[in-house]
């Protein structure tokens, strides 16, 4: 793939982006201890908007569909941070979007797989689930937010992969080869 314009000499800056439970945060928080550098969640930041307004995730991005100012906090803050900061790792589906001079990596992961590790580990923000098949359900219904909001506000979908310098499934494996691959693209 080209080289998108990723300084490798002065700094670095890498996005994160990716499905439902690919394991966005949990890559992203052990390649910015890897790297000494400072780790930043678009996806905990969006759960903390909408916990202090008594909503779900999945009700701020529904939303969202309709009013553009559930995502535009989000989306200026990655701006800022794109010109104000350099050396971090940033998961957030839309990063790629917002800095674009980053090293973009896109986890994708089996759908029941990837529901399988949320429903394991449920976040405060979300509502409870009580099977791995309405966690595929809530996922499916997730990622067809995020497009319907990203298409009609921006223009883009976060899962098409010709957005990525590289795009990297983590249904098998775990987080130490996606790192060895992230890390090998990045040399």
């Amino acid at each position: 793939m080209p080289d998108r314009g990723v300084r490798h000499d002065t700094y670095m800056i890498i996005t994160i982006s990716g499905l439902p439970g690919s394991g966005k945060s949990t890559v992203g928080k052990r390649l910015a201890k890897q790297l000494g550098y400072r780790f930043y969640s678009i996806g905990d930041l969006r759960g903390k908007m909408a916990m202090e307004r008594g909503m779900s995730i999945a009700a701020l991005n529904k939303l969202g569909e309709s009013e553009a100012w559930t995502d535009q906090e989000v989306d200026e803050y990655q701006k800022k941070l794109a010109h104000t900061e350099d050396n971090f790792v940033i998961d957030g589906r839309l990063s790629w979007h917002f800095i674009p001079q980053s090293f973009k990596v896109f986890l994708t992961v089996d759908v029941e797989e990837g529901a399988r590790r949320i429903f394991r580990k449920q976040r405060p923000d979300e509502p409870p689930v009580q099977s791995v098949e309405e966690m595929v359900t809530a996922n499916r219904a997730r990622i067809a937010s995020d497009n319907t909001r990203y298409q009609k506000w921006y223009g883009i979908q976060f899962n098409d992969p010709k957005n990525y310098d590289v795009v990297i499934d983590t249904t098998r494996g775990g987080q130490k080869q996606v790192m060895k691959k992230i890390l090998a693209r990045l040399s």
